[in-house]
């Protein structure tokens, strides 16, 4: 209790605090774009359920994470050695997320743009997607979105009740951003792409992030920026061809 009223009357806590807040704001996005699309592929009923569940997951699996921390360290701990890098598990989970993002992103590009794409590999000849895979999908990612948040926030702060009320605080977000989210983009069908597009980018970012090579997330989050600006733009210059 002490130690708290001391975070409290700390300044330094509060900035830590507040930084730390934007970061996992930011890294929520990648893991909310997922599940919105994923969910949107749901019968109507069941996707606002869904995408509760789905985030309900990520702080679940984010406050267990912070439970853990001294094994989270060490899952920067390198394994083995290959290709002059010493992987460790968090580089393992990274690049099996990214390859899973890269693989599910393209699949869904490819349903999109061929209008006979055939069964899914993994889902037969099912036209719409379970409830049951939606949420194991959700899981995984939210799984490897989770352990990237928690290293993120460890290696900020080192203490504990300033990651778990950042990471209510963002949790938080995404649950209130959620549904306005999923509407938006089901009834923007070039926003799904765009979207898309950001997963793939995100599970390239991954694999890279997983083989040792860093890249700046400003300048990944500044181009996703860049490409949504120009998206509302020609949404705006569609609207206003439509009340000509």
């Amino acid at each position: 209790m002490d130690q708290l009223f001391a975070l409290a009357a700390d300044p330094t806590a509060w900035v830590a605090l507040a930084t730390l807040i934007v970061m996992e704001v930011v890294l929520g996005i990648d893991n909310l774009i997922f599940i919105s699309i994923l969910t949107n592929k749901l019968p109507a009923h069941q996707q606002a359920r869904a995408r509760r569940i789905g985030i309900g997951l990520a702080l679940i699996l984010r406050l267990g994470l912070l439970g853990t921390i001294a094994i989270i360290v060490q899952l920067t701990e390198p394994l083995f050695t290959a290709f002059g890098h010493g992987f460790s598990w968090r580089d393992l989970i990274l690049i099996a997320g990214g390859l899973f993002l890269v693989w599910k992103a393209t699949k869904e590009i490819h349903h999109h743009v061929d209008r006979d794409p055939g069964p899914d590999l993994f889902e037969g000849e099912k036209a719409q997607m379970s409830f049951a895979s939606a949420i194991a999908q959700i899981l995984l990612l939210d799984l490897v979105f989770s352990i990237d948040s928690i290293i993120t926030a460890v290696g900020m702060t080192d203490h504990v009740p300033i990651m778990v009320v950042a990471v209510l605080v963002a949790v938080t977000v995404m649950l209130l951003a959620a549904n306005p989210l999923a509407r938006f983009i089901q009834a923007n069908p070039t926003v799904v792409m765009l979207a898309l597009g950001f997963l793939l980018m995100i599970g390239m970012v991954l694999i890279a992030e997983g083989f040792g090579a860093h890249v700046p997330k400003g300048y990944i989050y500044a181009a996703m920026a860049f490409s949504a600006l120009i998206e509302a733009l020609n949404m705006l210059s569609r609207r206003a061809k439509k009340t000509r």
